[in-house]
């Protein structure tokens, strides 16, 4: 098996050690006669497959980390261990990508100098080990976690069109080894095999463009208006959670509603609490140690008011932005306290934004008192009915008498047989397609969809004319004054031509080349 020119005999060499684990120069490798046999090139096609396995999954990493807060919390109410696992996730995903694209990349060099694919028995059982690790992340996503499956066909919205451009650059840089493995090979069915099958590989990518559906294809004067911004929780990369600085930090953002969750203390003040235990967001496991594990709604409001709730925003780290806080935010953070609703509304009404709110826990026995005494809370504090927004669906029917000024936001979809006209909805961002944002907006019913903070999902989002998005990074989208990419469709087009014909010289180049 001759080298071809430009491979030198040292270069061969290097090749081979990482590869087959054997310090054998090439020339020994002649001597001993050895070829690249079928079983060769079986473990040749695994390790491909296996390097495509573990890029679909870093795909999927990245696109996941948009909600990894969502699996941070689920995991610290679990387990009571607080931990960003997004970095842990990451860091595995890097280390089988690396490993899997250093093992194809040494095995396409060894081709193109001519050299016997030996893959070394260690790189086999490694390879075996990271298809099952990436098996098992896949079924674990599947069974846990089963709406990421929306999140990734969302995403293909925003990469479709740059996905395609590089599978095609891709299995382009291919031509040269395929083309080199069909000269040297004497077996002339698997050449027929390989060239089909590659020649299949290319006119499917060719065409895919034919599939790729965008909102973000469109012409510049046909783009929605930027959804307006409300703040999960406040600002809760730049303020702890559910507090009046996370409050103050979101209307910095430019943020026009302030999502929170209310419950009611054992005394009946309204409170603002996301979970139904203390412990993630207070340190009531130190001041209160035998009642940590009780839920919120066992605490009276003097209890709720010796509680720190800013230090474990500052311990935990609950975002890598809390490393970045000013001196003088930190002080502040440190001194928050749990905020009653009246004192979120006093500051609304004085930033002049709206409050959105869920009211927990909806299973309550004693749910009907808690929707009167946060009715009542709301009109004492004055703030004007139009900038509340109600979540709850219980006892909805009393609020609008109590309250007929209140805007009502349902969790769900319009149905077909409405009494009444529905005019807002509030849903998890997998939940509505680009052609339902469309329509709903055409029928001027406002839509907020949640929990939206990569720049890429808020692009695919603008594009569809989504009404508003519920975020946790408003000061990343605060600072996006268009989406990522938008393409004409013309524009679109003759990119894919293009790039097709040039990936077609290519190949063509290097089969000639190669021979």
């Amino acid at each position: 098996m001759a080298d071809p020119p430009g491979c030198c005999s040292t270069c061969a060499t290097c090749l081979l050690c990482p590869y087959s684990c054997q310090w054998i120069t090439a020339k020994k490798e002649k001597r001993k006669g050895l070829r690249t046999t079928k079983h060769d090139c079986s473990w040749f096609l695994f390790l491909f497959c296996i390097f495509l396995f573990t890029l679909v999954w870093l795909y999927f990493t990245i696109i996941i980390l948009n909600d990894f807060h969502n699996f941070n919390e689920f995991i610290f109410r679990q387990r009571k261990l607080w931990l960003d696992w997004s970095l842990v996730l990451l860091i595995a995903t890097a280390v089988l990508i690396s490993y899997s694209s250093v093992l194809l990349v040494l095995a396409l060099c060894l081709q193109l100098c001519g050299q016997p694919l030996k893959l070394h028995w260690v790189h086999k059982i490694l390879l075996i080990l990271t298809g099952l690790v990436v098996a098992a992340a896949f079924t674990g996503l599947g069974i846990k976690w089963a709406e990421e499956w929306k999140s990734a066909s969302i995403s293909l919205q925003a990469t479709g069109p740059f996905l395609h451009i590089g599978a095609v650059g891709g299995m382009t840089l291919l031509a040269w080894p395929l083309a080199s493995f069909i000269y040297r090979t004497r077996n002339t069915g698997l050449k027929v095999i390989l060239l089909l099958v590659y020649c299949a590989a290319m006119i499917a990518l060719y065409l895919a463009p034919l599939g790729i559906t965008s909102p973000c294809i469109m012409e510049e004067n046909q783009l929605p208006p930027k959804p307006a911004l409300v703040g999960h929780r406040g600002a809760p990369m730049l303020a702890p959670e559910n507090t009046l600085m996370s409050l103050h930090k979101a209307v910095d953002c430019d943020v026009q509603v302030f999502e929170t969750d209310v419950m009611v203390s054992a005394d009946g003040v309204p409170f603002l609490m996301h979970d139904e235990e203390l412990t993630r967001t207070t340190n009531v496991q130190a001041v209160f140690p035998e009642r940590a594990a009780l839920n919120s709604t066992a605490f009276n409001w003097t209890d709720l008011q010796q509680l720190d709730a800013g230090s474990w925003f500052l311990e935990r780290r609950p975002f890598p932005t809390v490393q970045s806080l000013s001196p003088g935010d930190r002080k502040e953070a440190a001194k928050q306290r749990i905020p009653s609703l009246g004192q979120a509304l006093e500051a609304a009404k004085q930033s002049n934004i709206s409050i959105m709110f869920d009211l927990r826990p909806e299973n309550h026995s004693d749910y009907q008192t808690f929707v009167n005494v946060t009715l009542g809370a709301i009109l004492q504090s004055g703030i004007p009915l139009q900038q509340v927004l109600w979540l709850p669906d219980g006892f909805r029917e009393d609020v609008k008498q109590q309250a007929p000024g209140v805007q009502h936001v349902y969790g769900r979809k319009r149905l077909e047989n409405e009494k009444e006209p529905v005019l807002h909805v509030n849903l998890p961002y997998q939940d509505m397609s680009s052609e339902e944002i469309r329509q709903y907006r055409q029928d001027n019913i406002s839509v907020n969809l949640y929990v939206v903070n990569q720049p890429w999902l808020f692009s695919v989002l603008w594009c569809s004319g989504v009404s508003s998005v519920t975020t946790n990074a408003c000061q990343v989208l605060k600072e996006m004054k268009h989406p990522i990419w938008l393409l004409p469709s013309s524009t679109y087009f003759m990119i894919w031509i293009v790039v097709d014909c040039v990936s077609f010289l290519i190949i063509i180049w290097a089969f000639v080349l190669m021979k």
